[in-house]
This record gives C-alpha cells, structure tokens and sequence, in this order.
C-alpha cells in the first residue's frame, strides 16, 4: 500500500488535500465520459488525457484503481436550463436519420468507437469499465423515485425536477453565494419552475423514450451519472474528473441529488476538474463550431503524441491556448527527445539480459512531482535531465525514462529509427552547399523534389536539414 502523501487539488474544498482513499489500497474513480452526437474535439480529449495520467500517477503509486467512464447516449440537452435541442437529436437530424432509439444507439455506438480510436491515438488507457447510459435507466427511474420519496421533486408540464430549495448548501461545488447570484443571470428562467436553478430528473417526450411511471421520456443527463456511479462505484467514492464547464451544472447537481438521496455525505470525496483548450481566447466547442479533431492535426504532419506532450507541458488545472506555432514548438522538442533516445539505443552494448537499472534519485523525485498535483511540468523537465546526466550509464539512462514514460505515455518503447535513403541526404548535402552559396531558389527546387518524389518533409534548422517520412 502506498505509503507517500499525494496531494492533489480538490475542487470541493478550493485547495491541495492530502489524497487517500477510502478503502485502501483500492481507488473508485468516475470520469464523465463523451456526449457521442459526433466526433470529439481536442478541447474534449484533454479531459481524458489528464484523467489517465491521475489513473496512471495512482497506479504508479501502488493504488488498485477501479475506473468508471459513462457514454451518454440519451437525455443530454444542449442548455444548463434543462431546455433547447437534445444532443443525440441534433446528430441524428445532421446525419438525416430518423429518430428512433434503434437509430439513436447505432449512432452512439459508431461515435464511441471513434472516440476510442482518439484515445489510442493519444496512448490513452481506455476504462475496462465503460458503459452506455441507455443500458440504464431503470437505475435512473429508481433514484428519482428515492428523492421523489423524501420530498426533493416536483412535477411541471415538462418533467420531474429537483427542487433545489430543499437544500441548503445547493452549489458547494463552486460555492453557494456565487452559484444562486451568477446561475440566475446565465439560466434561462422557466416559469413552471419553483427555483430558477432547479434541474430535469425526467424529460417527458409522448412520442419517444423510455416508460416510467411518470410517463414516456428521458431521464435527465445528471441523474444518469449519479445512478451509474453509485451502482458501479457505491454510494460514495474517492475521486470523480470532467472538465471545468462541468462544474456551475452538471457535477453541482449530481452533488444534490445524490446526497440527497442516499442521505450521505460527501458523495465523492475529491472533484478534479481540467481546464480548457482554448482557440484565440475562446473556449473550443462544438456549438460555435471552433473545434479541430484529432486527425486535423495530421495534415499538418503532427501527431497525437506530440499533442499529448504539448498538454503535458501545462499542469492540467492551467488554461491553454492553441496556436499551430506552439504546437510546431512541441514537435520539435519531441523529435529531440526520441532522437536523444535513439542515440542510446545505438550507444547501448548489445543485450545480454539487463536493460539497466531505474536511477532511484531520479524516480524518487519523478514520483513527487507526479504526486504534488500530477505536475508534469517539472516532470518533464527531470525527463530532460535524465538525457543530459552525465554521470548515468546509457543503459541506465534508458530504464529510467521508459519508467517514466509509463505516466508520460510518449512511446519511447516503440521508437524505431529510420532509415533515410541514401540518395535523400545527398541531396541535402546538395541544400546545405546551395544555402551557403545563398543560391536559394535552387535549394528550394531539391527541397520540392525529395518532397514531392519521395514524400519527406524537408526543414531547413540552424543545425542542419531535416527529413521526416510524411504521414500518408
């Protein structure tokens, strides 16, 4: 059992707390998974990058970890005010299918399976425990009829709600006074509804959805996680992830009505939340329609380690802005790294057995870095000096930095030097005399050429020129 003091930063109580789980050396662990309307965006996977370091960091620190991730598939609407298009309705309607549950499951289900190809994209560890909303509103009906039997719901003509009145420290997530001052001036007012905060447990809809006995619908997309996380994880758990726009609504209710129902507190001991990806100082979202994907980064030959490193390179609670320009900045530095890499892979004697041995120094201070709020940050500048230590063995040098990787999940294991033709790095030998002559235009026209026959991008760097074989 571990026996270190992880801190990490717990948004319930707005500061570092010293993290041990409930039942040791056991962690549950919830992280909100994808709407699967459409593809996900590279705003939405820093979410899941951050969640699998948490996963990995408690892992390495000798925690069991038992993690849930839910697919929503249903009751998703596009307003914190419980009103406006359902997600899973948009998707269906863009795609001109018609809406039927049967067609509203095979659309999830092929976004799902889109949304894992980015996490093993990203070399992130999917959840053993992955699980479609749909697959439980019968759990859904069950906890809104506990919390309709302790008096927390109402009926108005489009749902059942919770009244949130009924609980004093409704909003503790992101505190009390701020919640009832700034939820009123950003929720659209309903005025069926006794309070302008309270939330859809059941959305009625005559024509499709589910039976319940309050009649034909949908259950409400915060019920939907309560239920699953409580029938996966019990009725209180340690650790429960999302991104911050999940905070003022969606996590703040799935506080309520879970305490609320089960008469326990806390329902989840530690809230860790993301920041965002932004785009020009906007948030990345699919409603503005300012989102890349995954794959868009390939067309400018950038992988998806690289925009994992590019995230490592930020704590995950610090906003980040994307610019290509720094992502480029990151790819450099990447390639440096597996480059320094390779080159102990050729200085390395042949294998007899032994790779060689984990500096503990290093690893020592790996794990506290990790274990002061996952700061991958100073992380990776060890990573760095691991490489540049002089007084470490290459073999060991190596051991060391696969340890890391485990966290970091960069690849480094996998690298495999490539051979470049010998006729490419003539040509540039070609470049590099035409760039001295300052006959540019004819350095130009064999950079076209290798590009253009062989498919390598060419880059001209104050220590040379680069070939990189294009991704096809």
């Amino acid at each position: 059992m571990n026996s270190s003091k992880i801190q990490f930063y717990n948004t319930l109580s707005r500061k570092k707390e010293i993290f041990a789980p409930i039942n040791p050396p056991d962690v549950s662990f919830y992280s909100c998974g994808p709407t699967v309307y459409d593809y996900a965006h590279i705003g939405n996977l820093r979410a899941y990058v951050f969640a699998d370091i948490l996963q990995k960091t408690l892992e390495y620190s000798g925690y069991k970890v038992r993690r849930v991730m839910n697919i929503t598939d249903i009751g998703h609407l596009s307003s914190d005010a419980d009103s406006g298009e359902d997600k899973m309705t948009k998707g269906l309607l863009r795609e001109g299918k018609e809406f039927t549950l049967k067609n509203m499951r095979e659309m999830a289900e092929f976004y799902t399976e889109k949304f894992k190809e980015d996490l093993q994209a990203l070399n992130i560890e999917i959840p053993e425990n992955i699980y479609y909303a749909s697959d439980y509103v019968k759990e859904d009906i069950e906890l809104v009829q506990k919390l309709e039997e302790k008096g927390y719901t109402y009926k108005i003509s489009d749902g059942i709600y919770f009244n949130t009145s009924k609980m004093p420290d409704y909003g503790i997530l992101w505190g009390v006074a701020k919640n009832r001052e700034e939820s009123r001036s950003r929720i659209i007012e309903n005025s069926e509804k006794i309070n302008s905060e309270d939330f859809a447990l059941w959305k009625f809809n005559s024509k499709i959805g589910f039976e319940s006995p309050w009649g034909k619908g949908f259950p409400g997309w915060h019920i939907e996680c309560s239920a699953m996380g409580m029938k996966f994880l019990g009725e209180q758990f340690d650790i429960h992830t999302g991104g911050i726009d999940l905070i003022p609504t969606h996590h703040t209710n799935e506080i309520a009505q879970s305490e609320c129902a089960t008469g326990k507190k806390p329902f989840v001991r530690f809230w860790m939340h993301s920041e965002f990806v932004d785009t020009g100082g906007v948030k990345m979202s699919k409603s503005e329609n300012n989102f890349l994907r995954l794959e868009s980064l390939a067309v400018k030959n950038i992988s998806p380690a690289t925009y994992r490193f590019w995230l490592l390179m930020a704590n995950y609670r610090t906003k980040v802005n994307f610019v290509w320009e720094a992502l480029e900045g990151a790819e450099t530095a990447l390639k440096r790294l597996y480059g320094l890499y390779l080159d102990l892979e050729n200085e390395t004697p042949p294998r007899t057995g032994q790779v060689g041995h984990i500096h503990q120094e290093y690893q020592n201070k790996f794990k506290e870095f990790l274990e002061d709020d996952l700061d991958t940050p100073r992380a990776l500048s060890l990573l760095w000096d691991v490489f540049k230590d002089e007084n470490i063995s290459n073999a060991d040098k190596k051991a060391t930095i696969l340890d890391f990787d485990k966290i970091f999940g960069l690849g480094f294991a996998d690298l495999k030097e490539e051979i470049i033709p010998e006729e490419i790095l003539k040509l540039g030998e070609k470049i590099e005399e035409a760039r001295k002559n300052k006959n540019f235009k004819e350095s130009d026209r064999i950079r076209e050429k290798i590009e253009k026959k062989w498919e390598y991008e060419v880059k001209n760097t104050a220590t040379g020129t680069t070939f990189t074989k294009k991704k096809i």
